[in-house]
Parts: C-alpha cells; sequence; structure tokens
C-alpha cells in the first residue's frame, strides 16, 4: 500500500477508535476493530472508492455490529459482568466533546445504558448523538433506510431517557466539590452524611473489587450508603489486595469527575460519579485490572493534582 493511502488512513484513525469505543465500550476491543478496518483498507480497490472517510466510518461500523453480534460478546454481556472501560481525561479516544451530548454519550453511565440496546439502535443513537450524522448518511452506513434510521434513534433516546432522568450537565468545580465532601464522609463511615448526598434514585455498580463474576448492584440511598461505607473503610486485608495503602485522587474519568485509588503509580481502582443537581445520582466502581491498562499508561504520563487523601 503506497504512503499515500496510509496517510489517508492515519488521518481517520482518531475518529475512527473514538466511534467504535463508543459502539464496543472497550479500548481494547475499538483498537482491534480499528485494525481490522485498516487491514480491510489495505486490501480494498481504493481507486474505486470515492470518499474515503465514508468508507472507512461504514466499515469500521459494521466491524463492531459483528463483534456485538458475535456468540462470544452476547455471552459476556449476558452473564452479566461487563462494565465500560473507563479512560482518563485527555485520552484521544474519547473523541468529539465539545456539546453535552457528545461529552454525555461517552460518560459510563450512558456506556452502561447502551448495552440495554440492540446493536443496531446503538449504532444509529452514536452516530447521531456523538457524531451528528444526518439520518441519509446513517442509513448509508448502515444499509437501512432513513425512516429505518429515525425509529431507531427515537426508541434508543426513549430507553435512555427513560432510564437517566437526569438534570442537565453538572458545572466541573462543583460536581468535584461533591465528590470531594462524598469521599470525605465515606472515609469517615459517616453514613447519615453518604445518604444526604445521593439522589433518591442513585444506583451504584462494582465489579466487587475485580472479583465478583458478577457485578454487583445496589439501589436505594441506605444500600448505596452502606456499600459505600464498607467499601471505603481501610483494612489490613484491602491494602493486601491492592498491593499497599493507596492515596486517593479526584480527576475526570470519561468526562466525569471519579475518585482514583492509587499505589505507587498505578491506579488500582476508579470510582466514577454522576452529579445532578448536587448530589450523586449514579457510581461506577471498576477495579479489574484489564479494564484498568489504558487508563494505567495515561495515568503514568499524567501530571495529577495533589491527593485527597495522602495514605488510606
Amino acid at each position: 500500500m503506497d504512503n499515500a493511502a496510509v496517510d489517508r488512513f492515519e488521518a481517520s484513525r482518531g475518529r475512527l477508535a473514538s466511534l467504535a469505543y463508543r459502539l464496543l465500550g472497550s479500548a481494547v476491543d475499538a483498537e482491534d476493530a480499528v485494525q481490522d478496518t485498516f487491514l480491510r483498507w489495505q486490501a480494498a480497490d481504493r481507486e474505486r472508492v470515492e470518499v474515503p472517510e465514508a468508507w472507512l466510518t461504514k466499515v469500521v461500523t459494521h466491524v463492531c455490529l459483528d463483534r456485538l453480534r458475535s456468540a462470544q460478546a452476547r455471552h459476556e454481556r449476558a452473564a452479566g459482568a461487563w462494565l465500560p472501560e473507563p479512560l482518563l481525561d485527555g485520552d484521544p479516544m474519547l473523541g468529539p466533546a465539545d456539546t453535552f451530548e457528545r461529552r454525555e454519550s461517552v460518560s459510563l453511565a450512558v456506556l452502561t445504558l447502551l448495552e440495554r440496546l440492540s446493536p443496531v439502535e446503538r449504532a444509529v443513537y452514536v452516530l447521531r448523538e456523538a457524531f451528528s450524522y444526518s439520518h441519509a448518511e446513517i442509513a448509508g452506513i448502515l444499509d437501512i433506510t432513513e425512516s429505518a434510521s429515525q425509529q431507531h434513534v427515537h426508541r434508543a433516546r426513549i430507553r435512555v431517557t427513560a432510564e437517566r432522568r437526569r438534570g442537565g450537565e453538572a458545572d466541573p468545580a462543583s460536581a468535584r466539590r461533591v465528590v470531594e465532601e462524598f469521599l470525605a464522609a465515606a472515609t469517615s463511615g459517616r453514613t447519615e452524611r453518604l445518604v444526604a448526598l445521593l439522589t433518591d434514585d442513585v444506583t451504584a455498580v462494582s465489579d466487587g473489587a475485580g472479583l465478583a463474576k458478577r457485578l454487583l448492584r445496589y439501589k436505594t440511598r441506605e444500600r448505596v450508603a452502606s456499600l459505600v461505607r464498607v467499601g471505603f473503610k481501610a483494612t489490613p486485608a484491602k491494602r493486601r489486595l491492592a498491593g499497599g495503602s493507596p492515596a486517593f485522587h479526584i480527576s475526570l474519568v470519561n468526562g466525569s469527575p471519579a475518585v482514583l485509588a492509587v499505589v505507587g503509580d498505578r491506579v488500582v481502582g476508579v470510582v466514577a460519579f454522576e452529579v445532578s443537581d448536587g448530589k450523586v445520582a449514579s457510581l461506577h466502581g471498576i477495579a479489574a485490572t484489564d479494564r484498568l491498562a489504558r487508563l494505567n499508561e495515561a495515568w503514568r504520563q499524567h501530571e495529577p493534582d495533589a491527593p485527597v487523601i495522602d495514605a488510606w
């Protein structure tokens, strides 16, 4: 393949990776999908490709749809042990973030909800909400009619909106203050204050420090507060599991405030928050090592703020 063809692909790589990540919820799988797309670009009769960007978008979307429909993916996701892979703020795979809809489309809360959509509904929703493709363009990418595209995105929006029931986007500084107060209450064991910081319909999802075979899901303020109080209580066993006494940093993960537990230069756990109207509306706790690999690579190249808790 000539250098011009390689350059043309590389110019689209970032956008393709961002699209694939939103469709698959995994940076590793997204990179594989982009590489598969490159191999197909390499083998294509490129002289017959009128608009390379459109061709590449169509190919990577269908590669992702094939992965979502695969027996392995259906088993993993149906088994109840799947969570999106968290990415540190600034990761290029997070893609465009110039509108509220684009920022929201990559949050862990929305990526988790997208699992409840069919693969085609998910693709239409992402192409429309995160990348602003027209229904005519989406119809061409997915080989469906414009009317089908409109119907799919309408159903997807209804399902996502019904599950979220949230207010508008939280101010970053205000959201950080809520998380700081939450962390202070959690580590001090102040259950009453924790409950007061949670919305009435709060939800929490955890992979059980990376040890649970199925995700742990909690609802009601009292149950979530109890989970958090126990989870943030320091014990020798937890320190051994973490490989030391973690420091706690507050950073942005997938555009949302998050608490990162860090031992040395290694992130051993992430709790990402969704803040609505000055309270915590949802939490996603992830500690599985394979889910934190890319985030850890970024963290080691990152200049973090001082920890809010030096040693746990």
